[in-house]
């Protein structure tokens, strides 16, 4: 089934123009229009999707050409834009910035998606000279399709005034021209936004006024409204049991690196239980199919799940019989012996003790681990994202990995991946949203997990 709705995706030369700020305005704009925006984001990260949903209120989804195949990037695309009547893409870092030159980037999506580009540039302390720039982007690929620019940090109305004479001069699209406003200004977090504490200011509905009408939002509308090819039938995963029981660990803080599409192949498969391991009331159930412990920061909750003993006993015991369960890198860390944090005063805390490691997220310890990351594992080419600044310090020396990592460039890198039973542990979070995860584990007799 053929839709024709507004469809872009917004990037920029380079990280820190504002095309976050840019995405997000956007969606709650058109939202507050009362229209179905659908977000998306370009890459591996798992934090703008979480300001994509408070934006749009349905889920945003990651597009990733490292860790996906072109067909299961527009099977996302398309299948969420289903019944959207606007689709964002956001896009990662400069438009044409990939794992591999240029590959993986937010241009290669835009062209396996067809979609149009808005380019988001940063007017601070500069004019005319962004008319360089702003004409080596249009013109450096032209299966890149442009359709316009916002500007961004722009200082008043002469700067306004000399700004649009660049887009009337290359003949492109001047799509806005938004003020500099400190309450736009993010905090960061590592290297990403911080989605868990609150916003030190709030745009008001006065504010918003004012930033749509530095916003010419029907021209963008009306320009990048393209075709998709979506499906006639929402596709249903196939259950291999009746009613699988799934457990998955969720807190804002320690618990919260999850795909949305990791989220969605999971209910397909049975019911979904949310649990918080700092409650210390849960106790995992005997007949838990599947335990998911996805990433997060728990070095920063670390002295509240140490304190929830009878939470950590029941996973560890699950693990110990044999139960399936996938740690990415906060979870990974949860199963280890210790973890020590702190800034200038080294505090450890005892964890779950499945794995014999010690991992240190003390200040004088951290250094940034960052990149794609793949390896095999019973036949699978498996692959994901690093991102973490803490490390493991020590570990048995029985426990050895269960696989060698490599980087985007077929590099080897020292993340180990642990398997002890029917776990899977390790520093990268993996994207199975294309494979399902259970291929990754030894099916138990009589337990017919076939995928």
């Amino acid at each position: 089934m053929i839709r024709n709705i507004p469809q872009f995706l917004i990037a920029a030369p380079t990280s820190g123009t504002g095309k976050t700020t840019v995405s997000r305005l956007l969606m709650t704009l058109l939202t507050q229009k009362k229209l179905r925006v659908q977000p998306y984001k370009c890459g591996p990260d798992y934090i703008d999707t979480k300001y994509h949903e408070k934006a749009c209120g349905i889920p945003s989804y990651n597009l990733d050409l490292f860790m996906a195949s072109e067909h299961h990037v527009c099977k996302v695309y398309n299948h969420h834009a289903v019944d959207a009547d606007v689709c964002i893409v956001e896009g990662m870092m400069g438009i044409f910035d990939g794992y591999d030159r240029s590959k993986g980037s937010s241009a290669e999506i835009a062209k396996v998606l067809r979609l149009p580009v808005v380019l988001v540039v940063s007017a601070k302390a500069a004019a005319y000279s962004l008319a360089a720039m702003i004409k080596g982007y249009v013109d450096f690929d032209p299966q890149v399709e442009v359709a316009g620019v916002i500007f961004n940090q722009v200082g008043g109305d002469r700067h306004e005034e000399m700004l649009r004479e660049i887009c009337e001069d290359l003949n492109i699209l001047c799509f806005g021209c938004l003020r500099k406003y400190d309450v736009l200004k993010e905090e960061s977090r590592h290297l990403g936004l911080d989605f868990s504490r609150k916003e030190k200011g709030s745009i008001t509905q006065t504010m918003m006024k004012e930033l749509e009408r530095q916003l010419d939002i029907e021209l963008l509308l009306e320009m990048t409204r393209r075709s998709v090819d979506v499906p006639d039938k929402p596709e249903r995963r196939k259950r291999v049991l009746a009613s699988m029981n799934i457990w998955i660990a969720r807190n804002k803080e320690s618990f919260s690196f999850i795909y949305a599409e990791h989220l969605e192949w999971l209910n397909g498969l049975g019911k979904v239980t949310y649990f918080d391991p700092e409650d210390n009331s849960v106790v995992l159930p005997d007949d838990v199919d599947i335990l998911y412990l996805p990433g997060g920061y728990p070095e920063n909750r670390a002295r509240q799940l140490s304190a929830a003993t009878n939470v950590m006993n029941s996973i560890k015991d699950y693990i110990e019989r044999g139960g399936y369960t996938l740690a990415e890198c906060g979870g990974m860390m949860y199963l280890t012996s210790v973890l020590m944090t702190g800034t200038d005063t080294r505090m450890e805390y005892n964890m779950a003790g499945v794995l014999p490691v010690k991992v240190s997220a003390f200040k004088g310890d951290m250094r940034l681990s960052l990149g794609y990351r793949s390896f095999e594992f019973r036949g699978m080419k498996i692959r994901g994202h690093e991102f973490h600044y803490s490390q493991v310090i020590e570990s048995d020396e029985e426990l050895t990995s269960a696989a060698q990592v490599y980087n985007a460039k077929g590099q080897p890198v020292n993340t180990p991946v642990y398997h002890y039973k029917n776990l899977i542990a390790s520093y990268t979070h993996l994207y199975w949203g294309e494979t399902g995860f259970m291929r990754l584990f030894e099916p138990l007799p009589g337990n017919p997990f076939l995928f």
